[in-house]
């Protein structure tokens, strides 16, 4: 089957074959009368109008269609273009994110007062049984097991294994995690360890100890491992029973870890433990 514009352009062609050989043939066939002339004419201008205003509407066709191609090419083009900046906008909104982080880890790497290096989180445990993550600096950096891992908004962790060029830092959401801690406010004392659904456990506070819902806890240094006056979490649930040594004491930690991005590993023990200012 053809399709409709060669159709047209075949109609065209045969119109204007025709036009000719009735020109061919009528001037052949005119005698001087002027009356014959007109009416050749008659004939013949009808037949003309009509090739002419076929190849005027094959012309306009054909300049459109290019334009339209012309605009869907440009449209294409137009289209790419934009793609492409919004991928660069995204990752330069990226990278200045990631520069206000880093800006706010080393503001608090020159208070924490030790030597530290950042680190990036690479990777996380994908199984239930243990919260880890990996960092991307190991034993070539420095780095060694039982260092301490933190961030500006409180305590992440710790280094529990290493390698030339990468480490594994146990969340202090895990179970297996153990950080010396303190209430802020009124000085009560206790083990922060990781409990059930991301949260931790404020453990052998004795009921008697003066603990409130909201309360902030941070780390006592006297475990050894972290500086004095790090944030760890604020107390989110309290229990405290007529019977029994110890209160229950739900904690939220400070760290959001589902964000964590860049930390800060300290390279040096604690110094002397000193008193962190209360908030």
């Amino acid at each position: 089957m053809f399709s409709r514009r060669t159709l047209l352009i075949a109609a065209v062609v045969v119109l204007a074959a025709v036009n000719i050989i009735f020109l061919s043939v009528s001037s052949r066939n005119l005698s001087p009368n002027y009356d014959s002339g007109n009416l050749g004419m008659s004939l013949a201008g009808p037949l003309q109008n009509a090739v002419v205003q076929s190849v005027r509407f094959c012309r306009q066709t054909w300049q459109h269609y290019f334009a339209l191609v012309d605009t869907a090419e440009e449209n294409q083009r137009l289209q790419q273009a934009l793609r492409e900046s919004r991928g660069q906008i995204a990752r330069m909104a990226e990278v200045e994110l990631a520069n206000q982080r880093l800006r706010a880890l080393l503001g608090f790497y020159k208070g924490v007062g030790t030597r530290s290096m950042a680190a990036q989180v690479i990777a996380r445990d994908p199984t239930p049984w243990f919260r880890t993550v990996i960092v991307d600096k190991g034993r070539t950096d420095g780095l060694q097991k039982g260092m301490p891992v933190v961030v500006p908004e409180g305590v992440v962790g710790q280094v529990v294994a290493i390698s030339d060029g990468y480490a594994r830092v146990l969340l202090i959401t895990d179970p297996n995690n153990a950080v010396d801690a303190l209430v802020q406010r009124s000085r009560a004392r206790g083990i922060v360890s990781g409990g059930p659904d991301g949260a931790c456990q404020f453990k052998y506070v004795l009921r008697k100890e003066d603990v409130r819902l909201g309360d902030h806890l941070v780390t006592s240094g006297l475990d050894r491992v972290f500086p004095k006056g790090l944030r760890v979490g604020m107390v989110s649930g309290l229990v405290r029973r007529h019977a029994g040594i110890f209160q229950e004491v739900a904690v939220s930690p400070a760290v959001d870890f589902d964000k964590l991005e860049e930390v800060l590993v300290v390279l040096t023990s604690p110094a002397s433990p000193q008193d962190a200012p209360e908030s």
